[in-house]
C-alpha cells in the first residue's frame, strides 16, 4: 500500500466517524497520521485535512481536538513553506519583478492553490472550476448550491466546488451527451433537485462524505436517489397495482361454457360489462385461467 493509499484509507475512516456522529477511535487514527511524513502532494490528492478538521469540530475529546489542531498546524507550515520556496525561486530569476509585492503575490497564489487541503486555515473558498461553456458553468453553480443546502458540507469539510465539477465532468454526465441539449439539462436538473431536497438529506450527506461517489451519483436513477419515505410509498403503490392486476385476472364468474382458442381448455372466467346503450345486451369478456388468453364474446 502506497503512502497516498494509506492516508486516503485513514481519511475515509474519519469521514465515516463524522457521518455516524461517533468519533470513538479517532485518536488512534490521528496518532497514525502523525507518524506519517506528509507531503504537499499527498495532502492535495487525499484531502485528509478536511477529514481531520471535521473530526476536530465534532469530537468532544480534548485530546482528539488538540492532536487534530497540531496536525493541521504542521500541514499549514508545509503549505506556507511551499509558497515561500516558490516565491524565493521566482525572486532569484533574472526576469524577476522589482516590486516588493511580487514575492507576496506569488506566495498568495501558491497558498490559494492549496485551499482545498485544510479549509479551516483560510477565510475564502476556492472558486468553481469553469469551462468554456456557459450552460455547463451554470449547472456547476446550481450543483454547488444544492450541495450547500444545509450546513452538512461544513461538518464533513467537503469542497462543494470540486464535487460539483466532478459530478458534471468527471462523472461523464457531459460526455454522455456530448452537448448541453435538453437531455443533458434534464439529467442535471434531476441531480440538483434530489441533492437539495430537504426531505432527503441522506443522499446529500452521503455524497458530501464520499459514501456515494461522484461517478455513482451521476448515474443513479430517480428511483435510486429517492428518499426512504418515497421509496416505501412507491413500493406500496406497486404492490397495490399488482394486487389490482391479479384481481382483474381472476375476478368474475368461473364457467366451462367457453372453449379457449389457444389451449382448447374450458377453465375460463367471464365478466359482463354494459359498454353500449341500455337497450343493447352487455358485452362479455372471457379469460382463460390456464393460459391467460383474453377475448370478447358478443
Amino acid at each position: 500500500m502506497t503512502e497516498n493509499q494509506h492516508v486516503e484509507r485513514i481519511g475515509r475512516k474519519l469521514d465515516k466517524m463524522v457521518q455516524k456522529n461517533n468519533t470513538d477511535g479517532a485518536l488512534d487514527l490521528l496518532r497514525e497520521l502523525k507518524t506519517i511524513t506528509m507531503s504537499l502532494e499527498t495532502l492535495q490528492s487525499t484531502r485528509v485535512g478536511m477529514s481531520v478538521n471535521a473530526v476536530r469540530k465534532q469530537s468532544s475529546d480534548q485530546e482528539v481536538q488538540t492532536l487534530a489542531k497540531t496536525l493541521i498546524k504542521s500541514w499549514k507550515k508545509l503549505i506556507d513553506g511551499a509558497g515561500k520556496s516558490k516565491s524565493e525561486k521566482k525572486d532569484s530569476s533574472p526576469l524577476r519583478k522589482t516590486s516588493k509585492d511580487s514575492g507576496s503575490s506569488e506566495e498568495s497564489s501558491t497558498t490559494a492553490k492549496c485551499l482545498d487541503v485544510v479549509p479551516s486555515l483560510v477565510l475564502s473558498l476556492p472558486v468553481i472550476p469553469l469551462t468554456t461553456d456557459h450552460v455547463r458553468n451554470k449547472c456547476r453553480e446550481l450543483l454547488v448550491r444544492a450541495l450547500q443546502t444545509a450546513d452538512d458540507y461544513k461538518t464533513f469539510g467537503a469542497d462543494c466546488s470540486l464535487l460539483a465539477a466532478q459530478i458534471e465532468e468527471r462523472s461523464q454526465i457531459f460526455e454522455d451527451f456530448k452537448s448541453t441539449d435538453i437531455k443533458y439539462k434534464a439529467r442535471l436538473r434531476s441531480r440538483i433537485s434530489n441533492l437539495k431536497d430537504q426531505k432527503n438529506p441522506d443522499l446529500r450527506r452521503n455524497v458530501l462524505s464520499g459514501n456515494i461517489s461522484t461517478q455513482r451519483i451521476a448515474s443513479m436513477t430517480s428511483e435510486e436517489m429517492a428518499s426512504e419515505e418515497l421509496k416505501k410509498i412507491r413500493e406500496t403503490l406497486t404492490q397495490e397495482s399488482i394486487r389490482e392486476h391479479q384481481l382483474s385476472k381472476v375476478g368474475g364468474s368461473k364457467t366451462d361454457m367457453f372453449v379457449c382458442k389457444n389451449c382448447r381448455g374450458k377453465n375460463c372466467t367471464y365478466t359482463q360489462v354494459q359498454t353500449r346503450s341500455a337497450d343493447e345486451p352487455m358485452t362479455t369478456f372471457v379469460v382463460c385461467n390456464d393460459c391467460g388468453k383474453r377475448w370478447k364474446f358478443c
